[in-house]
């Protein structure tokens, strides 16, 4: 039997081997039922092969065999479900490279533009920072070779590598009048998946983009740093934005929501079989201190953020504001197909919140609806249409939604989201439109 790897994936950013499992057959019947389904199997598999044949003889231009092979396990995956697949040897690679959050790079957030590769901002105390490279900084080389023509993957791909290596950029700079040849050596980088700064004066601004290994590790560092910044009896609360959050992995949501709650479950996952049933608890010690929380979520946030979302709702922790969330239940589990093989991302759980509510293809929806203004040219962009509009989606329990607003301000004096939750935690008083100030007993606005 192939064991499993132990990464869990909860995310909406979406080969060949079979699990044998041995029993004593229960009677004749289930015996002969048994052998007919397996003499169908391998008629079909013949099948296959026939057909597998044909193609390598038959073809205008003689095809690769192994692209043949892979093609055809990752039709027969993506034909499961919207999240399950195949992923190649480099697929894998990356794949890990995300959920670890750490890699051998320059430290530059970046962006392709006019077919060159732009600056975002360079990532503190890394080589890009340290050697001055700046934003809106436009990178047109890469060890002498052009960057025109790269997609923005191939890229970045490039700039990353081993630590300790090296690599020259070819930079152009507003105001300079010849560009800049700088060399940088790699070093270990990680993403920064929680972003975080003090709101109001007194409130602690929490953003999570997404749940690496990383993810825990800097919500703590930054809940502990916010609070020496405000002072523990100044600080109204916390707000943790999860909008436009994708997911992750399965144990740094549990992780994440653990930090906001002192005990009772989290979440449950259940697969196929009611043996595999799986229940994530909290441990005792809220890192909160018990101080109110409003969760910001809206269209774009699936799948992890949902489990933390859900929890913290379920538990009274927080009172959640925005728009109805993407609705993806389901659990992935990666399984490596052996050196070079690549792996499979295959479905194989339902997780339920604690009050025992699939979210699958339904949504969390949130305490507070509010609805951001959008500009008139974006108004045809800034829906997400939801789980239960993919095809091939595991059907919901009752009535499904699709459809939801992930549209974000990028200046924050235009998010009604934050200001409302902001307002909230200072218990100002809202319009009949809108909800009362947050009772800091119950953690709820009062009625």
């Amino acid at each position: 039997m192939m064991r499993k790897t132990s990464l869990v994936l909860l995310s909406v950013a979406a080969g060949a081997a079979a699990t044998l499992l041995l029993t004593q057959p229960r009677s004749a019947l289930v015996g002969s039922t048994a052998r007919a389904a397996s003499s169908d199997t391998y008629r079909q598999l013949n099948l296959f092969g026939d057909v597998f044949e044909r193609v390598r003889s038959d073809y205008v231009e003689k095809p690769d065999d192994s692209k043949l092979v892979e093609t055809a396990i990752s039709g027969m995956l993506t034909g499961l479900d919207p999240h399950s697949s195949y992923m190649d040897a480099k697929s894998f690679r990356d794949m890990q490279v995300q959920t670890r959050g750490e890699f051998g790079g320059l430290g530059i957030e970046v962006t392709m533009e006019d077919g060159l590769i732009k600056v975002v901002s360079p990532i503190d105390e890394t080589p890009a920072s340290k050697a001055g490279i700046m934003a809106n900084d436009i990178i047109s080389q890469l060890d002498d070779e052009a960057v025109q023509g790269l997609t923005l993957n191939q890229a970045v791909e490039k700039m990353r590598g081993p630590v300790n290596t090296k690599i020259k950029l070819k930079i152009i700079r507003k105001g300079q009048d010849k560009p800049l040849d700088i060399t940088l050596t790699r070093d270990n980088i990680r993403v920064r998946s929680v972003r975080a700064r003090v709101e109001s004066d007194d409130i602690a601004y929490i953003r999570i983009t997404t749940f690496n290994e990383q993810t825990t590790e800097g919500l703590k560092r930054e809940m502990a740093n916010l609070t020496t910044q405000i002072g523990s009896d100044k600080l109204k609360g916390y707000i943790l934005d999860l909008r436009n959050n994708p997911g992750g992995l399965l144990e740094e949501a549990v992780s994440v929501s653990d930090a906001f709650l002192d005990r009772g479950e989290i979440v449950s996952t259940r697969g196929r079989n009611a043996e595999e049933t799986q229940r994530r608890t909290a441990k005792p010690g809220d890192l909160a201190k018990g101080k109110p929380v409003i969760v910001l979520i809206n269209g774009g946030s699936a799948s992890a953020s949902e489990i933390v979302a859900g929890a913290l709702q379920d538990h009274k922790r927080a009172t959640l504001l925005g728009t109805r969330s993407f609705g993806k239940g389901s659990v992935q589990t990666i399984i490596p197909l052996g050196s070079g093989n690549g792996a499979l991302r295959l479905t194989t759980a339902r997780y339920f919140t604690p009050s025992g509510k699939s979210i699958q293809a339904k949504g969390i929806i949130p305490d507070i609806e509010v609805l951001q203004d959008v500009p008139e040219d974006l108004k045809s962009k800034t829906d997400t249409k939801g789980e239960a509009s993919l095809r091939g989606h595991l059907k919901a329990e009752g009535q499904e939604e699709t459809g939801s607003q992930s549209y974000v301000p990028p200046d924050a004096k235009d998010d009604k989201a934050l200001k409302m939750a902001a307002d909230l935690l200072h218990g100002i008083k809202q319009t009949t439109s809108a909800p009362a100030p947050i009772d800091k007993a119950t953690n709820k606005a009062a009625n």
